[in-house]
């Protein structure tokens, strides 16, 4: 039986956080409250988790691409909202073609021509984006229905997601097995856990693809984030927008974050990086690659207050200041989501790494493990 107070927070979360659907088969496990989503065309039953904290913040998950549906964090008023693009069922999710929320791979980011060579061999991938490999493909891991597990015996809310990719799926070696965990707790801290293993030598690097925006209105731009990048240096691109495998320094340029500045202060300037990415769509060289987790950004809303970090152990970030939104898509609430109304952070390898000696390596044996851990922390000020 459901107490007072755990039925409180459920039905609330479902008036404040997210997506509606009917109220049948819903569960309460440590925090963790699980519905019904709708079902995929195959008849396959899609499911949303949402994990609670003692404060009333929730992040809500489906493991249709193991994607983030929502986030809902208070203002400096207290006033929650949800700071993620998203649909409201599971259809859109699987209609979607901009990777709103999920976890890509098996290879995040783009690979020129979708080629690569690896122990001598030639591997052709799918080709999704002009003439090049974006995301893990047409059919990568957003595509995928993942296994999700409730970790019960957890003090803190938490889910973990698998998914399993065969030998030459959308062209990549090896068997591959991906959890993912969230972890969402009482600090408005949300935590996500990578782990993969793989029985012959493949590439791997998998990110999360949330689209923010911390005014809670994707109606607003996020001209106005105050956004700081810890990076004395990027991966210039050139045409398809493939990494030229240089690495350039930020100094002097548009693309200069080291401290906090507006995102639209100089995203319009006749740089040559912006006119090829129609803004920012680049990827930042960490000051700190050790494995270990470090500050790698932070995003402030003057509006709402929300102040967002990121912590990851990975050497690059790629910040998408969601330059190819175009109304085209329509999220929750039926709002059209238009230019400029969400940025990306996404913890990755650098794009292209495949082909690219003088990056660090993505390559993944068998008896190795592939671990990755990138946290976005939320708070006010």
């Amino acid at each position: 039986m459901l107490t007072n107070s755990v039925l409180v927070i459920f039905i609330v979360g479902l008036l404040m956080f997210g997506p509606q659907s009917n109220n049948e088969n819903k569960k309460v496990r440590n925090s963790v409250t699980a519905e019904q989503f709708g079902k995929l065309s195959d008849g396959r039953e899609v499911t949303l988790y949402t994990l609670h904290n003692k404060s009333g913040a929730a992040v809500i998950i489906t493991n249709l691409g193991a994607a983030l549906v929502s986030i809902n964090v208070p203002d400096r008023k207290g006033v929650f909202g949800d700071v993620l693009l998203g649909y409201d069922d599971a259809e859109g999710y699987a209609n979607d073609n901009s990777f709103l929320g999920f976890i890509v791979g098996r290879y995040g980011n783009r690979i020129g021509k979708g080629k690569f060579s690896l122990n001598g061999k030639n591997y052709q991938l799918d080709i999704n984006d002009g003439e090049n490999h974006l995301h893990g493909g047409k059919d990568g891991f957003h595509r995928k229905l993942w296994k999700a597990t409730i970790n019960e015996k957890s003090t803190i809310a938490s889910i973990t997601m698998r998914c399993f990719s065969p030998d030459g799926e959308q062209g990549y070696p090896g068997n591959v097995t991906l959890d993912v965990t969230y972890w969402w707790n009482d600090n408005n801290q949300l935590t996500i856990e990578y782990v993969g293993t793989t029985d012959e030598p493949t590439i791997l690097n998998p990110t999360s693809h949330g689209y923010f925006n911390l005014t809670g209105n994707p109606k607003n731009t996020i001209l106005d984030h105050e956004l700081m990048i810890v990076a004395d240096r990027y991966t210039p691109v050139g045409a398809g927008l493939i990494t030229t495998g240089e690495l350039e320094s930020v100094e002097g340029t548009p693309l200069d974050f080291r401290s906090s500045k507006r995102i639209g202060a100089r995203i319009n300037e006749p740089f040559e990086q912006l006119q090829l990415g129609k803004g920012y769509d680049h990827n930042w060289v960490l000051n700190t690659y050790d494995k270990t987790v470090h500050l790698a950004a932070t995003v402030y809303d003057p509006q709402s207050g929300r102040f967002m970090e990121v912590f990851t152990d990975q050497p690059g970030l790629q910040f998408y200041s969601g330059n190819f939104l175009n109304g085209s898509l329509r999220g929750k609430r039926g709002i059209a989501y238009q230019y400029r109304t969400a940025l990306c952070l996404e913890a990755q390898h650098f794009p292209d790494s495949p082909n690219k000696p003088g990056f660090p390596s993505v390559v993944v044996k068998p008896g190795e493990m592939y671990r990755q851990t990138t946290i976005y922390q939320f708070s006010t000020k």
